[in-house]
């Protein structure tokens, strides 16, 4: 096969020095007919800025400055048996956090805003609302990360070590049984809490206790501090009838104040993680 393929190329050359008795290259350009030029052209697509999303709505779309799910920082460590208060995050890039917590309306609308708008909040999530509806938070695999928000929302100040116990370790058992993960940050209802608190959060496994900056209620974002969205800030929601409203309030707020939402748990990582 391979002297005939050697013969076929020898007789190909052949017809085309016949036809042409100098290289195309110095030919006279008079003497050519019609000359055509190809133009290669290269599109870059530019990420969009904003989306349809549901009823109408328009959806702020944010890029991820970095790989989700990669660690930034370490989460502060366990002093005195007690886990560390995280209020805000100490950082000087522009990155905020939102948190949304209970589970009480399973809104229909929620995971699509997350995935359209490229934002992976952090859901504090009770027992009480979990439980028997593992579906529809099992859905949230891919866009938000959960954890503890204590069984049944009591105010944990001034009860027994045995209750607060039981409350935030048997939330983290649920979640675990249920979600597939035990959940390593906590937060307690109404931010209320004490040492016997941060004690019981530490023996369940948690890591820290994690407070907040800034609330959206009824589409509004409202500061304990100032009248814009900084570094480090730890936004909370709820998953209410008005979680379209919020969450997007929370979004316009972002691209207003030029900041954008990571990952809490990227910036709360163990010890052991690489940072």
């Amino acid at each position: 096969m391979r002297p005939r393929g050697v013969a076929v190329l020898a007789a190909v050359v052949a017809v085309v020095c016949a036809c042409s008795s100098q290289p195309e290259a110095r030919q006279d350009p008079s003497a050519a007919g019609t000359t055509t030029t190809t133009a290669v052209t290269t599109t870059t697509t530019t990420p969009p800025t904003a989306v349809p999303g549901p009823g109408g709505t328009t959806i702020p779309v944010f890029q991820q400055p970095y790989a989700f799910g990669t660690p930034q920082q370490h989460v502060p460590l366990i002093v005195d048996g007690m886990v560390p208060v995280v209020r805000r995050i100490e950082t000087d890039r522009p990155y905020v956090f939102i948190t949304i917590d209970d589970g009480a309306v399973r809104h229909p609308a929620a995971v699509e805003l997350m995935r359209k708008s490229g934002v992976e909040p952090t859901l504090f999530l009770n027992s009480k609302h979990v439980d028997g509806h593992a579906d529809y938070f099992k859905g949230f695999d891919d866009v938000a990360t959960v954890h503890a928000h204590t069984a049944t929302h009591p105010d944990l100040t001034g009860t027994s070590y045995e209750f607060q116990r039981g409350e935030i370790c048997g939330n983290a058992d649920l979640l675990r049984a249920q979600l597939g993960a035990r959940p390593k940050l906590f937060r307690p209802p109404f931010g209320n809490f004490d040492h016997t608190t941060r004690r019981a959060a530490a023996d369940c496994g948690f890591t820290a206790l994690v407070m907040w900056t800034a609330a959206v209620n009824d589409g509004v974002v409202q500061f304990q501090a100032g009248g814009r969205l900084n570094a480090g800030d730890i936004v909370l929601m709820h998953f209410r009838h008005t979680f379209v409203e919020d969450f997007l309030a929370f979004l316009e707020r972002c691209k207003l104040d030029g900041v954008t939402p990571v990952v809490l748990g990227d910036f709360l990582a163990d010890s052991q993680a690489t940072v």
